[in-house]
């Protein structure tokens, strides 16, 4: 930057706020706190989505939200109400699908002072977001109802995008080794053709270690032997398996991030439910929120900021002293916050 440019004169990224349902506008308003307090650089623009929107607009998806969305850069959300057996369709699927985000990116790396099965885990999930039996093909095969059928969709085209945002993703992050995980043995058509392009993806990436495994072992490795997983990539449906296990390893959903990235936007969120039964109440984790908008930060190219936040958010965890009920501590959502933040303040005056 210019001496003669301060930043204030810079115009300010306008950045996309879905709080959610349920839990989704308590531990949004702490985020926003403590991305304010980490120097974020950006200006918050509330957008409708979920039940809130169903019941305000008659559409848990108005059109004006996802006109918005696919105009800013980046969004942060909450987590959003999907019925279960009726109701509307996931709103999160959709927001992939209609905004093309292709890749969905889950890191899970230990954290101190939090109980985990095992440590040392250090890993990143990148899934294929938009096809495979998320791809929403699927009906009943008879006017009784006896019996349903799905199709699963797999495309060269969006194998190799995810397939090289993977690879790229481990070599602009320094990690070494990149691990595909597939069911090619028995779907040897869909799941198949996901390995055939990985090989050839991974031909032109010989610096990056690349090996591939069948999903079912790979997830007693991830159980056994997390260490000898760095960015793993897969399809849809294993994906969303696989993260949510790698979750586990590290303490959970209520700590695990996520990104959803496409070639003209973003969208960062907690990955977790909407938790009806503490909403309101003030004592939910805005840890996995907190970690998303650290990595909205970093997109959007203000690493200071985002690392800034996520060292600070560590910390507390590890010093395990205002912890929400969900870690064994009795903290509110803004008292966590507030430590969050003070934290922060405490390394701007060490200068760090």
């Amino acid at each position: 930057m210019s001496p003669s440019v301060s930043r204030a004169e810079k115009p300010l990224p306008v950045v996309g706020l879905i709080r959610g349902d349920g839990v989704g506008p308590e531990i949004a308003q702490a985020t926003v706190r403590a991305v304010e307090a980490a120097g974020a650089h950006l200006r918050w623009e509330p957008l409708l989505a979920g039940a809130e929107a169903a019941e305000k607009r008659g559409d848990p998806l108005p059109v004006e939200t996802l006109a918005r969305l696919r105009q800013l850069p980046a969004a942060l959300k909450g987590p959003l109400t999907t019925p279960v057996g009726g109701g509307w369709r996931s709103v999160n699927v959709t927001l992939r699908q209609e905004l093309e985000l292709y890749a969905n990116v889950r890191p899970a790396r230990s954290f101190a002072g939090v109980p985990a099965p095992v440590g040392g885990v250090d890993m990143v999930i990148v899934r294929e977001n938009t096809e495979d039996l998320y791809a929403g093909i699927e009906h009943y095969v008879d006017l009784r109802r006896s019996a349903a059928e799905a199709v699963m969709i797999v495309t060269r085209a969006g194998s190799e995008r995810v397939l090289r945002y993977a690879f790229a993703y481990a070599r602009r992050h320094s990690r070494k080794r990149v691990t595909l995980l597939h069911k090619a043995n028995i779907l040897k058509k869909t799941s198949g053709l996901f390995l055939e392009v990985g090989r050839e993806v991974a031909a032109r990436h010989p610096e990056i270690e690349f090996r591939d495994m069948i999903i079912d072992a790979a997830c007693m490795n991830m159980v056994m032997r997390p260490g000898q997983f760095d960015v793993v990539v897969t399809t849809n449906l294993f994906g969303d398996i696989v993260s949510d296990l790698a979750a586990g390893l590290v303490g959970g959903l209520g700590l695990a991030p996520g990104a959803n990235i496409g070639e003209r936007g973003a969208l960062f969120e907690a990955v977790h439910g909407t938790a009806p039964d503490i909403a309101g109440r003030g004592i939910a984790n805005p840890t996995a929120l907190m970690l998303a908008a650290s990595m909205m930060l970093a997109h959007l190219r203000q690493g200071a900021a985002a690392r800034r936040l996520d060292g600070a958010v560590r910390a507390v965890l590890a010093e395990g002293r205002t912890v929400t009920p969900d870690l064994g501590g009795s903290a509110t959502t803004e008292e966590y916050a507030d430590a969050v933040i003070r934290r922060m303040a405490k390394g701007r005056r060490r200068g760090a």
